[in-house]
């Protein structure tokens, strides 16, 4: 029972701690809301009652991985973003834009939107792009991570971000820390503390993952993260839905020789010298991605304390019973003080922008947890001749028209969709029989599902293979992953590629791995599949031994 609203009930001023959205307990399916009986009880606890809370809608995506269904139509998310970058710039300065851009979806379909979001009347200092889930892509060959990012650089110059507009491109990975160090190191180096930050960047870009780990980092006040709730992290589009927001760090030359000498300190470790706890987190972000850092901090208060997590018996209620009102004394949560926000440079994270003619979009809960990666990606290599089929899942499909000779299909997509091959006379029955269930697993739901779900709409594409070795293109099927196709040098191949309708289609040439089918095993006898094989994890930041 999603809880009984109150319309009486004015909104309460107060922001839930984890989206921004403010709380109230008038509209139900409206962001910030709270049954009308939680809030009243939070309300009756005075000032310190809702601060700290948390709406009905980041408890579920927290403790069920639900998202209720909220009107907030992606104009409202533009319009959230546009008048934040359009206030009258403090301090004398505009803000500094950290846009956010996930490197699997290349080229991003929001990035052309930011020149427009930097439009007349907009006071902002440049754009620092931030390639993020560089860890969940293997290395196809050396000096990947430099070709992503050329790519990442002209997915810019195709926006229209150039010279003194983009500051610099970094590529990270918020989830297990590689590469922060150097984006903190980055913004105290050229940004100090001149302006306050703005986060942008589309829906799932791993924005508010980035905006939790720069909170954690030297970049916020040391104070800050006991005071400030991590922002909502989840799958579903939208999560954030107003500003959170975290004061800066005033880089000043004594604390930039402290986090110099603690990174030089840090980079003389090797693995073997961490302690227990640290070797068990660091193997555990191994499994998570192929590219780990720690992200460390030098200016930490006497007082340990733990980042502030949702209490489910403090700010919330069971989704399937009425709210209980919990006897429990609520302590007293810190406050900044004047001196300390008086003057203070803002870190805000902004709602994601909806990614139009996008599969997730069509996508419940449950399927955009299968579709998302979260892990290192294990691409799948098929070798396919002309009159085969390709599915991954029920969201897209390869036929192999006509060619001379096999070619080589990678899949890089999540590790949990399925990828089935079939012959093409066989390819409409297979997905009329399974579509909706287990064999090609999302959607799912069956027949029913199947009936409310877009059908596949096909393109041609026609391709000239370039060498056995080097991927000449990526179909990227929207969001759901791509194939990398290799082929025989010159090499004519005819493919038809299909979509749901009303998702968008993109053959990226060059491909953004194009060594990709180099990472795999030996052929499985008797089929078109190779077996899979997982490149090893590079963690930066620690001395390299002959251990790992």
């Amino acid at each position: 029972i999603p809880g009984v609203p109150d319309p009486s009930v004015p909104p309460s001023g107060v922001s839930c701690s984890g989206c921004g959205a403010e709380l109230q307990c008038a509209e139900g399916d409206a962001p910030g809301f709270l049954p009308a009986e939680k809030y009243r009880s939070l309300v009756s606890e005075g000032k310190a009652g809702l601060r700290g809370a948390v709406c009905q809608r980041c408890w579920a995506l927290a403790h069920h991985g639900r998202a209720l269904r909220l009107r907030l139509p992606p104009d409202e998310h533009r319009r959230v973003v546009s008048a934040a970058l359009r206030r009258p710039p403090r301090h004398g300065r505009g803000p500094l834009l950290l846009y956010v851009l996930d490197v699997l979806e290349l080229p991003d379909p929001v990035l052309p939107q930011v020149p427009a979001l930097l439009g007349p009347g907009v006071p902002a200092s440049g754009v620092l792009v931030v390639g993020n889930k560089v860890d969940l892509l293997p290395a196809d060959a050396p000096g990947h991570l430099g070709r992503l990012r050329n790519r990442v650089a002209e997915a810019c110059a195709r926006a229209g971000l150039t010279g003194a507009e983009l500051v610099d491109i970094r590529l990270v990975s918020a989830k297990t820390g590689f590469g922060m160090e150097g984006l903190v190191s980055r913004l105290q180096r050229s940004w100090k503390c001149a302006g306050d930050v703005y986060l942008l960047g589309a829906t799932n870009s791993g924005k508010s993952t980035l905006f939790n780990t720069l909170l954690r980092s030297d970049y916020c006040k040391s104070r800050a993260p006991d005071i400030i709730d991590r922002a909502t992290v989840s799958p579903w589009p939208g999560t954030t839905l107003n500003l959170l927001k975290f004061p800066i760090i005033n880089p000043t030359c004594d604390r930039i020789f402290r986090r110099e000498e603690r990174l030089k300190e840090e980079a003389t470790k090797t693995e073997d010298e961490l302690s227990s706890e640290e070797k068990k987190y660091l193997n555990h972000l191994k499994k998570q991605g192929y590219l780990v850092g720690e992200v460390g901090r030098t200016f930490q208060r006497q007082k340990a304390s733990a980042v502030v997590e949702f209490d489910p018996d403090m700010l919330s209620y069971s989704i399937d019973e009425e709210p209980k009102h919990s006897p429990k004394k609520r302590e007293e949560r810190e406050e900044f003080t004047h001196n300390e926000v008086k003057d203070a440079r803002w870190c805000f994270d902004t709602p994601g922008i909806v990614k139009e003619d996008c599969v997730l979009n069509f996508l419940t809960e449950k399927e955009v947890k299968l579709v998302l990666p979260t892990v290192a990606i294990v691409p799948r290599t098929f070798i396919l001749k002309p009159g085969t089929a390709l599915f991954l899942a029920a969201l897209g499909r390869i036929d192999y028209l006509q060619g001379e000779k096999s070619a080589w299909f990678s899949v890089v997509a999540s590790n949990l969709l399925p990828v089935h091959v079939t012959t093409l006379s066989n390819a409409d029955a297979i997905y009329e029989k399974h579509a909706g269930r287990e064999l090609l697993k999302v959607p799912m739901g069956g027949e029913e599902r199947m009936k409310e779900f877009p059908p596949l709409v096909p393109q041609d594409i026609t391709l000239k293979g370039i060498g056995t070795t080097e991927a000449v293109a990526d179909i990227k099927l929207s969001s759901a992953g791509w194939v990398a196709v290799t082929a025989h040098a010159e090499e004519e191949l005819l493919l038809r590629a299909y979509t749901p309708k009303g998702t968008t289609l993109v053959v990226r040439e060059p491909p953004l791995l194009p060594d990709i089918s180099s990472i795999r095993g030996s052929r499985i006898a008797g089929t078109a599949a190779y077996r899979t094989k997982k490149p090893p994890s590079l963690v930066e930041n620690l001395k390299t031994t002959g251990s790992r």
